[in-house]
Parts: C-alpha cells; sequence; structure tokens
C-alpha cells in the first residue's frame, strides 16, 4: 500500500526543461507537494518520471504482463503502450482479455491497444479473427487505450471498408491509432496519415521519418532485439523533441533483463542530444499521446517516479509506482504468481519426408530470402539452387538453408523456401513466435535436424527449439506459444543458454537468431517472406 513519504534530490522538470534541488512529498499515491529547496546538487541522486515504453509486444518478450513488468520496473519503467496483437492472432479476444487481467495482478502501468490486423492478412493461417464489430467493441473498453498499429496500409490507401470502419471507431471513442507503414514516402504516406494514423514505428531511415513528421506523424525510434534503427533515427530528436518517443517493439528476457528505455537514454547522451529532448521521448510524449495513467512528476499526479545516481548512465537505484517501492538497486520487488494456461494448438508430428523439396518442381534460379541484421526487412535474391538426389537441399558452405513454415492450428502441408544469413553450420532452430499468426517457422541444414525441431514444439504446444546431432533443446512457451508461466529470470536464463548453443555450437553470427527468425513470415515487411501457404512477395503483395 502506498504511504506518505518524502524524498529528496535533483528533480528533473522536463517540461520546463530546468533541474533543481528539492523535496517530492507523496500522499495517498499522489504527488502531494514538489517544494523547490535550492540550486541542483552534483552529488545527489536525480528524481524523474518513470520510463515508458511507447510500443511493444509483450509476447516476445516470452513473458506473460506480470512476469514482464518485474523486470522492467528494475530499468525505471513504469507502463508500455502493448499491441496483444500476437496473442490475438492465436486466441482471439480470450487472449487480449487474458493480457489485461494478467496485467492487474502487479503494480505496473500496461495501456492496452485493440488490435487492428487480426489475421494480418489473408495469405497466413491464424488463429482467429477480429472484425470491425469486435474492434469496435473493445474500443468502447476503457481498458483499451488505442487502436493498434494499422498494418493493412495498402487497406488504408485503397479505402478498405472494413479497415476504415475500425479506424472511425478509433475516432469515435477518441483513442489514438498507430500505424505501420515500412518504407511508405511522399503523397502515399500522406494519404495514410491524413486517414488519422498517428504514430510509426516502422521507419528505416531519417528520409523516411523526416517524411512522416513533415505531414504531422509522430515518430517512433525502435531499438528491439532484432530490429535496431536508433542509429538511423536518433538525430532527428533533436529536430523534433515534441514528436517522437522510445520504443522497443519486440524484446526478448535476455535483453529485458540487461536493460529497457534507460538504455536508450544513455546511448542518446552519448550522442549528444538534449537531455531534455531525451526524456521528452523516453518520459513524456508517450503519458500525453496517449492519455496514459501514469504521472510525469507534476502535482496531483500519479506517484510514477525514478531515482536515479546522474543523467549520463541512468542506473536506476528506485522505482515507484503509485507510491509503492517497486524495486531498489537491481532488484525487482515486484511478486508474482504462475499464470493459467490458454493456447490454441492442434498440430500433429510430422515425418522427415513432409519436408522434401523436389528439383522437379522448379525450374532456374530460386527465390530466395535474405535476412538483414538489426532489420525486418529483407532481400529477394535468385540463388542456383543445390540439388542432390533429385531434391533441393540446404548448403551450410554458401548459407543457403531450407526455410518452412508449419500450421500449427489444423494438418496442412509443409511450406517450404530457403533463407540466407541465418548462418547455421549443423543443426536446426525452430520457434512458435512467428510474426504475425505465430505458425511453426524453422531454419535447418537438413531435414532430420528440421524435422525433430519442428516435433519439439509440436510435443510441447509452443516454444523455441535448437537440435544438433549431439542434442535436442527447447524452451516450452504454453501460453499461446508465446510465453512462459515461469519465473521472468528462469525464462531469461533459459533463453540465454539455448541462444548461446545457438551462436556456438551451431553456428549462427545472428545477434539475435530466434527473434530474427520469427520476422520471417511476418507478410507485412517487405521484400521476400514465407507463410504457411507459401513464398509471399511484400511488395507486390502475392504469393510467388
Amino acid at each position: 500500500m502506498a504511504s506518505s513519504f518524502s524524498i529528496v534530490g535533483n528533480i528533473v522538470d522536463i517540461e520546463n526543461r530546468r533541474i533543481f534541488y528539492g523535496v517530492v512529498t507523496v500522499d495517498d499515491a499522489r504527488i502531494a507537494r514538489i517544494e523547490e529547496t535550492g540550486a541542483e546538487e552534483k552529488n545527489s541522486d536525480y528524481i524523474l518520471p518513470g520510463f515508458i515504453d511507447s510500443h511493444v509486444h509483450i509476447e516476445s518478450s516470452m513473458l506473460v504482463p506480470s512476469e514482464f513488468a518485474k523486470l522492467a520496473v528494475v530499468h525505471g519503467t513504469t507502463g508500455t503502450i502493448s499491441d496483444p496483437h500476437e496473442i490475438a492472432n492465436v486466441c482471439g479476444l480470450p487472449g487480449v482479455k487474458f493480457m489485461i487481467e494478467n496485467g492487474h495482478t502487479v503494480p505496473f502501468k500496461f495501456h492496452f491497444g485493440a488490435p487492428s490486423c487480426v489475421p494480418a492478412t489473408v495469405f497466413e493461417t491464424a488463429g482467429a479473427s477480429l472484425d470491425s464489430t469486435i474492434v469496435e467493441e473493445l474500443l468502447a473498453h476503457p481498458e483499451i487505450n488505442y487502436l493498434s498499429e494499422m498494418m493493412n496500409f495498402p487497406g488504408v490507401l485503397n479505402g478498405d471498408e472494413e479497415v476504415l470502419k475500425k479506424i472511425a471507431a478509433a475516432k469515435k471513442y477518441d483513442k489514438p491509432v498507430d500505424g505501420h507503414a515500412p518504407g511508405l514516402r511522399g503523397d502515399m504516406a500522406k494519404q495514410y496519415i491524413d486517414a488519422g494514423i498517428s504514430t510509426d514505428h516502422e521507419c528505416f531511415t531519417a528520409e523516411e521519418a523526416l517524411d512522416k513528421l513533415n505531414c504531422g506523424m509522430k515518430i517512433l525510434i525502435r531499438e528491439g532485439s532484432a530490429a535496431r534503427n536508433f542509429d538511423a533515427l536518433i538525430d532527428l530528436l533533436e529536430t523534433h523533441p515534441d514528436n517522437m518517443m522510445f520504443c522497443s517493439d519486440d524484446k526478448h528476457p535476455d535483453s529485458l533483463v540487461d536493460g529497457h528505455i534507460n538504455l536508450l537514454c544513455a546511448r542518446a547522451v552519448d550522442k549528444g542530444i538534449n537531455i531534455f529532448n531525451i526524456l521528452k521521448a523516453a518520459c513524456i510524449n508517450p503519458v500525453l499521446h496517449y492519455s496514459m495513467r501514469n504521472g510525469i512528476l507534476r502535482k496531483g499526479d500519479a506517484a510514477d517516479f525514478i531515482v536515479i545516481e546522474d543523467l549520463v548512465n541512468f542506473k536506476v537505484k528506485q522505482t515507484f509506482i503509485d507510491g509503492v517501492l517497486v524495486a531498489e538497486n537491481g532488484h525487482s520487488l515486484i511478486s508474482t504468481s504462475p499464470a493459467t494456461i490458454i493456447n490454441e494448438f492442434d498440430c500433429p508430428k510430422k515425418e522427415v519426408k513432409d519436408f522434401f523439396v523436389f528439383a522437379a518442381d522448379v525450374q532456374n534460379d530460386i527465390a530466395v530470402i535474405e535476412a538483414l541484421e538489426g532489420q525486418l526487412i529483407t532481400n529477394k535474391i535468385y540463388v542456383a539452387p543445390t540439388i542432390l538426389d533429385g531434391q533441393i537441399i540446404s548448403n551450410a558452405a554458401t548459407d543457403i538453408l531450407k526455410i518452412v513454415v508449419v500450421n500449427r492450428y489444423q494438418d496442412a502441408p509443409i511450406a517450404k523456401g530457403f533463407i540466407k544469413n541465418i548462418g547455421l553450420k549443423v543443426g536446426a532452430i525452430a520457434s512458435t513466435v512467428a510474426h504475425d499468426s505465430h505458425n511453426i517457422v524453422a531454419v535447418g541444414t537438413d531435414d532430420q535436424s528440421l524435422c525433430e525441431a519442428v516435433n519439439l514444439l509440436i510435443e510441447q504446444k509452443g516454444g523455441i527449439s535448437a537440435v544438433s546431432e549431439e542434442k535436442l533443446l527447447v524452451l516450452p512457451l504454453p501460453i499461446a506459444g508465446l510465453m512462459s508461466n515461469e519465473d521472468g529470470y528462469k525464462v531469461a536464463a533459459d533463453y540465454t543458454a539455448i541462444d548461446k548453443f545457438v551462436k556456438e555450437k551451431l553456428g549462427s553470427t545472428l545477434n539475435a537468431p530466434f527473434m530474427t527468425l520469427s520476422f520471417m513470415a511476418l507478410l507485412v515487411i517487405p521484400h521476400l517472406k514465407l507463410s504457411d501457404k507459401g513464398l509471399f512477395d511484400g511488395d507486390k503483395f502475392k504469393f510467388i
């Protein structure tokens, strides 16, 4: 329970761009008084609003909301703008309700959106569908703060009736609409924004971001476990401090243990960005844009604030939410209980022959997905196939490996393709975290390994796996095949172990091989991806 207390230090008044020594008094979970007692004292701690992740899929941490919160508060995060798109694609409306209810079990301020694109496209098999009627019902709910990322930007541009109804529902309830339009520029970007889309977290060049900023859109600087756009966009924070925010989008548990938005603040300082511009993006802009329940260190606000050692490294000493101390000196004070299981999985085990690709079925060079480190976009390249005994096989020497997507919701033929830059020398990896429909995606150097990696996940009804000739590893994710019901720190340790195995024993040189793998079925990001229905051209929006 919150109590009355006072805390002394250098108070960072972000909105008025000043720092002064003073006292913050908390009473009944709110800021009762902020009193100035002198100039900044160099040897004192700093008091400032908590950090906000302005766009994150909690599911991608492989943790339920309560466990995510337990780790995040250690780094000074007090709230998130959370898109439950992933669990909605698997479990539909019950999945969204699960996230809200689990989030209520801890002192942390989750702000969930109404998923706008379930399924994300008609070119993949998902576990659920949320039409405009259901989306409007969600938006009417006070627990839903916004319409989640509108990935169907072609639907916006072409006036798709269902898409426009969802946007209209958000406007009806005066709730923001998040965007998702990678590479969209010029007149098409303006048309997309004019439809009511207010943000974008998919810009991968400063030129694209500036284009959208000039049309009135707010830009999120994303730095997650796989997609990393910080270096490309951070300089824009100096010229557009009122219209930019920080987000992770997708963050695996090991990197969440290491840090969160605090790390982006430290990197921005190192880049020479003005401290008040940094903190506007990290603490203030998301709260104002989304009308969040989080306080921003004003009299009468909710007592959500942090105490840090300095404004360079952003080492967090204490985190308070509603006046309750939830983390101190690197230790979380949030207690959690195992979450209930919710899942949709109906996939029979596979045989090695199911993974064969026959050379007679193709002509000339084959289209290959080229994965890119730190990016969600992929390239489309053409490569001469490696053929053995009438079959096209993986070639670890040239790093052209077989990739498959297995329908997890029903028995169906396996979709197969080839990919470059995963870098495995032996074995295979597989995951049921596979945006957006979360079918099983796997890459391997041989069909036996692929089959073993996939079947491990079918046995567990979800997870990530890695196999070599000597070892089979699996991290079960029983909640929707996306999240564990275990302690967050244990999940992070288990994930670290399997990630290390993939890099050291299987040979991948990627920074986050499982996160990269999870996006290879994400059809709404160009240029070439694989769904459970086949190889998909993201530029032409059709199958190859």
